[in-house]
């Protein structure tokens, strides 16, 4: 799977257009990194994808096993320290609307794991920089 995204800054501090396909969002730094708060920062997003690929796998699987869960919430903490080079992600799971077994939710823990966005996160990672 191969996915491609723009992102266009000028001279606003930090204010930055991102497209992928003919979707747009915005990013941009908080005010006291300069920016405006116009968006979610570059952080916001790494985590936003953990969360939205997690809960998005999950209600696949949901409904392929046609298990009654009203709602999906997903909450990701993202703790990031430059000095030793970790980054630590929260991860917590709740429904809405369900009375789920334990060997359920041990299934889930298992199929949240399995997310696309996890995998790339906990498997070996190449950034190949080009300028142009």
């Amino acid at each position: 799977m191969t996915v491609s995204v723009k992102a266009s800054l000028g001279k606003e501090k930090y204010y930055t257009e991102v497209t992928a396909s003919e979707n747009t969002l915005i990013t941009d730094e908080p005010v006291d990194k300069g920016g405006g708060n116009k968006g979610f920062n570059p952080f916001e997003i790494l985590a936003t994808s953990l969360a939205s690929c997690t809960a998005a796998t999950l209600r696949m699987y949901i409904d392929r096993k046609e298990w009654d869960v009203e709602k999906i919430n997903i909450g990701v903490d993202l703790e990031h320290f430059p000095l030793t080079k970790r980054t630590i992600f929260k991860r917590t799971v709740s429904f809405d609307g369900a009375v789920l077994s334990d060997e359920q939710i041990k299934r889930l823990h298992t199929i949240a794991d399995a997310c696309p966005v996890h995998k790339i996160l906990t498997n070996d990672i190449e950034i190949v920089t080009k300028f142009s």
